[in-house]
């Protein structure tokens, strides 16, 4: 396996920061990943596995090995009188999958179109949009546990998934390498068009009765138009969580901010939208140098092209401190920062 020395992680996260690896190879399979993590040389030097980029944030040079997940292919693996499984590999594009799947007309994952990054990163993040979660399609996923080096399977309870959360970002953090993905797919597709921005863009789109096919394409039609390509403005998507907040304080902040935007929740909490209560404190649209928040969307943070990951940081903690002074609420950073 060759390992090449200094390389430029700009290509490698959808950030566009130039942050530097002092080591960087791929791996293709599970015994190319063991080959490395069993040889000597590098079982004392720090490891970064890196998938499509989509959610990282380098705020420094990594003096270690970065290895890239670069695990492919796409099979139907099951199926029953209502499902097909598709078990597809890490390194798969996650948008190139979804759009594999509506192909084959199996629904589940229609409402997940154009989200940037792999398909290994899907149940790390429980990556959800449009009123649908990963979970909710997820069956099974196959990992390399890094201090054994067995593969080790996980069925939807294992990962114990939580909003854009799951066991590997929690307790097994940096425990595992996620190899191959299955999902539980519908034959009959039940076509989730409950979030209201669907409803308006298929009314836009002059169509009634959706299929998959429409919905996706109302979902590209939605994320085009308020979300900045990464691969025209450096970003990674959402940068913040939407928080979650008692029934007492949501009846308080809608006292003093009648027009504030949440959603209810089980267990008598609320979800606030934190792309409002950015917008609210005057960021939308707000530019320093090369980094800034983006003008349509409150929730992305930009690099315009220069900008370094301590740049983007530093405005975070900026807006972090600002929604917490006049909201009383505290917000969470969704991306990973290294």
């Amino acid at each position: 396996m060759k390992v090449t020395e200094n390389v430029s992680l700009r290509p490698y996260n959808t950030f566009s920061l130039d942050a530097t690896a002092r080591y960087f190879t791929t791996f293709h399979s599970m015994a190319a990943l063991q080959e490395i993590l069993q040889d000597p040389r590098w079982q004392q030097v720090p490891k970064m596995i890196l998938g499509g980029g989509s959610n990282v944030l380098f705020t420094q040079n990594f003096d270690g090995l970065v290895l890239k997940n670069e695990i492919k292919g796409i099979n139907k693996v099951g199926e029953d009188e209502d499902h097909v499984y598709v078990k597809a590999g890490a390194g798969e594009n996650w948008h190139q999958f979804v759009m594999h799947c509506i192909e084959q007309d199996l629904g589940g994952l229609e409402n997940l179109s154009l989200i940037p990054g792999n398909v290994g990163a899907s149940p790390m993040q429980n990556i959800g949009a449009y009123g649908v979660e990963i979970k909710d399609t997820f069956y099974e996923l196959e990992a390399l546990e890094t201090a054994s080096q067995q593969p080790v399977h996980f069925n939807n309870a294992a990962c114990e998934f939580g909003y854009r959360e799951s066991v590997f970002k929690r307790q097994y953090k940096n425990q595992f390498v996620i190899l191959h993905v299955t999902y539980r797919l519908l034959k009959k597709p039940a076509i989730n068009t409950s979030y209201g921005a669907i409803e308006q863009e298929l009314e836009r789109m002059g169509i009634s009765h959706p299929t998959i096919r429409d919905v996706s394409q109302a979902v590209i039609n939605i994320r085009s138009s308020k979300l900045p390509n990464p691969a025209e403005i450096g970003n990674a998507g959402s940068f913040f969580k939407n928080p979650e907040i008692s029934a007492e304080k949501y009846e308080q902040l809608k006292a003093a901010f009648p027009g504030i935007v949440a959603y209810p929740l089980p267990g008598n909490r609320y979800k606030l939208a934190a792309g409002w209560l950015i917008e609210q404190c005057g960021w939308k649209g707000f530019r320093e140098g090369d980094a800034g928040v983006h003008g349509r969307q409150a929730l992305v943070l930009v690099n315009y092209g220069h900008a370094n990951g301590a740049d983007i940081y530093a405005l975070s903690t900026r807006v972090l401190d600002s929604v917490r002074e006049k909201f009383g609420v505290a917000l969470e950073r969704e991306v990973n920062v290294v």
